[in-house]
């Protein structure tokens, strides 16, 4: 197997809060990862992210144990620390929890949620004209993201973001390479509008009926479609 493009991290300077921040650098680049878009594994070695950050590797190793204890990394004896690659039945089971969490935050947006913050959802779309999703999918691609990290803030629930956050490390990537397969897109901005159109009425059962069904709709596409993840 390839080997993966190496994480990119900037030097962090001796400080209170040193722990914290190592854990933060991490943690960023390994969201920002795509870790189903090349098949390489991501090997994360202690040294030399010791090296790029700039301190030693006792809370380099102490972040890593962190971040696995989040699934974000997982340890392999006699062979290292990694960036977590789901397998298809886990990243089903993991759409099933965003489904949960999601649907509950849309809930919670026809209540709490300003007009402000509904009218943005729609100004999300507006640049995305007829036709225009699939010539430019990979933007659409980042909105869609954008669209569902809103929902989850709207809840005005920490919680909830809390626990979503820890989700969006594999939903982003399978999202990215999934929207643009068979008519996902298309199907996937009407759903936008519908989801929207539900918030902007303060229909609460319907606002959360939508928004649980359509990430249901990604498991299924993946659970029928995507056997690369075998």
């Amino acid at each position: 197997m390839p080997p993966a493009a190496a994480i990119e991290l900037r030097p962090v300077e001796e400080s209170f809060a040193l722990k914290d921040r190592i854990y933060g650098e991490l943690r960023a680049a390994i969201l920002e990862v795509d870790v189903y878009g090349d098949r390489g594994e991501h090997r994360l070695d202690e040294r030399h992210l010791s090296q790029q950050l700039g301190v030693s590797r006792t809370p380099v190793r102490e972040a890593l144990q962190r971040l696995e204890h989040e699934g974000l990394v997982v340890s392999l004896p006699r062979r290292g620390t990694f960036v977590a690659r789901k397998t298809k039945q886990e990243i089903i089971e993991t759409i099933t929890a965003w489904a949960a969490l999601e649907s509950m935050a849309a809930r919670l947006a026809t209540l709490h949620g300003s007009d402000a913050e509904i009218r943005r959802l729609r100004e999300m779309f507006g640049e995305f004209a007829e036709g225009q999703v699939q010539a430019r999918i990979d933007e659409y691609s980042e909105t869609n993201v954008r669209f569902h990290q809103a929902i989850l803030r709207m809840g005005k629930s920490q919680v909830l973001d809390r626990l979503a956050d820890n989700l969006l490390l594999h939903m982003r990537s399978i999202r990215k390479h999934t929207i643009g397969e068979r008519d996902r897109a298309e199907r996937s901005i009407i759903d936008h509008m519908h989801i929207i159109e539900a918030l902007e009425a303060r229909d609460t059962e319907r606002a959360e009926r939508l928004v649980r069904q359509h990430s249901l709709d990604l498991a299924a596409h993946v659970e029928a479609h995507v056997d690369w993840l075998d």
